[in-house]
């Protein structure tokens, strides 16, 4: 059997800690990711990785993690959409309807 590895982290005063590294490695955790507590019977604690619910979108939570940290880190690169490129977007999808809970085709699965 493999040697267990085991690290240590410490409770500030308002009960939050930070996930050692090794640990957030070992889960492959990321900034905003959910973490899972088991308690046993025994007392032991067992800490997983929590599962997404059913229906969320993993790429896109992480595409708007992307987005609200490049929007703190650098205000100034946002730009206000003006009217000519708002009528050059309603040019290329404004006739376009789409039903967002119709079932995809099987070509677009």
């Amino acid at each position: 059997m493999a040697a267990a590895l085991e690290v240590e982290s410490t409770l500030t005063d308002r009960y939050q800690t930070t996930v050692p590294e090794t640990v957030r490695r070992a889960l492959k955790l990321g900034k905003r990711d959910k973490i899972h507590y088991t308690i046993r019977s025994s007392g032991e604690v067992v800490l997983t990785r929590a599962q997404a619910p059913h229906g969320e979108d993993p790429v896109l939570g992480q595409f708007l993690d992307f987005l609200t940290a490049e929007i703190s880190h650098h205000p100034e690169r946002l730009q206000a959409v003006d009217a000519g490129l708002l009528q050059r977007l309603q040019s290329l999808v404004g006739g376009v309807d789409v039903d967002l809970d119709a079932a995809l085709s099987a070509d677009d699965e």
